[in-house]
């Protein structure tokens, strides 16, 4: 399966009664498909995992497989920290005819590497969708190792891992020691650009919602050899990826959203609203841009 460079970790839209939108899922997929993105990841850190039933993961991959009417992979945050519930919701999402999965490391039960190893095998091998692990250590509290990785890689259904520890030395190490068919997408936005130089494929992205176009540009630059045009671009959108991860995310990326009246600002407890003095510097890096016009302001 090929997920293409801008993989977005699509934002749930939530309503006035604080259940999912189905109205605004369908809009915001029309939007990103527009503005350059090859790939959603629905359901995941971005999406409000944490918050969502069992039964509204369920209605949000069917809604999102229907907006995206096979324009791009619908991939579906499946993984959680009980195996056999990350199992099941695996299965009944490869039902609903999503085109792969995101299997975050479990979290707050902190397993072993031996531990991490069995519970993704197990998952693997109870569907037949590509899989894409997710490595996240800052939420997680549990690093997958690069050895893990390049074990579970063995498996033919292991095709992508989403590297977000920050941790530029086990980054390169999985570079350098991957096999050439297993695709390393940057988990953070501001070392899209670094991480390709030494061999990552793109990136699941978060600021992909409101510069998906721009993004496209920088990596195709890179891409073609264009390394200065690239690190411009980098530059350019630098101070927005820093806004977006001010305070815990996705509480700004929501608050961009209702700002460029894609869909609803609402999030779920325990998230709360990004402060005024966010929702400011969102505007303005928004501003200048070009997304918002100045007087706006």
């Amino acid at each position: 399966m090929d997920y293409g460079r801008l993989v977005t970790a699509m934002a749930t839209p939530f309503d006035e009664t604080g259940a999912v939108d189905g109205k605004a899922v369908g809009r915001l997929v029309d939007h990103l498909v527009e503005t350059g993105t090859t790939a959603l990841v629905v359901a995941g850190t971005t999406g409000e995992s944490p918050t969502l039933s069992h039964d509204e993961k369920r209605t949000l991959f069917r809604l999102t497989v229907a907006a995206a009417a096979g324009r791009i992979p619908v991939i579906a945050g499946t993984g959680g920290n009980n195996t056999a519930e990350a199992v099941r919701l695996s299965q009944e999402a490869a039902e609903l005819g999503v085109d792969g999965l995101l299997l975050v490391a479990p979290y707050y039960n902190r397993p072993s590497q031996e531990g991490l190893l069995a519970h993704f095998r197990t998952i693997a091998e109870a569907v037949d969708l590509p899989i894409m692990l997710y490595n996240v250590p800052g939420r997680t509290g549990v690093n997958l190792d690069v050895d893990t990785i390049l074990k579970l890689a063995e498996l033919p259904n292991v095709t992508a891992v989403k590297e977000a520890s920050g941790n530029m030395n086990q980054i390169l190490d999985l570079a350098a020691r991957k096999p050439d068919d297993l695709l390393l997408y940057s988990g953070d936005d501001k070392l899209t650009l670094p991480m390709m130089a030494v061999g990552a494929y793109g990136v699941v992205s978060v600021a992909s919602h409101l510069v998906g176009t721009e993004m496209t540009e920088m990596m195709n630059a890179f891409a073609v050899g264009n390394t200065h045009a690239a690190a411009v671009l980098a530059g350019r959108l630098l101070p927005l990826f820093e806004t977006l991860f001010a305070v815990s995310s996705p509480s700004p990326l929501k608050a961009a959203l209702s700002l460029l009246g894609i869909c609803s600002g609402r999030l779920r407890l325990p998230l709360v609203d990004a402060p005024a003095a966010v929702v400011e510097r969102l505007r303005s890096e928004l501003q200048r841009l070009g997304k918002l016009p100045a007087q706006e302001r």
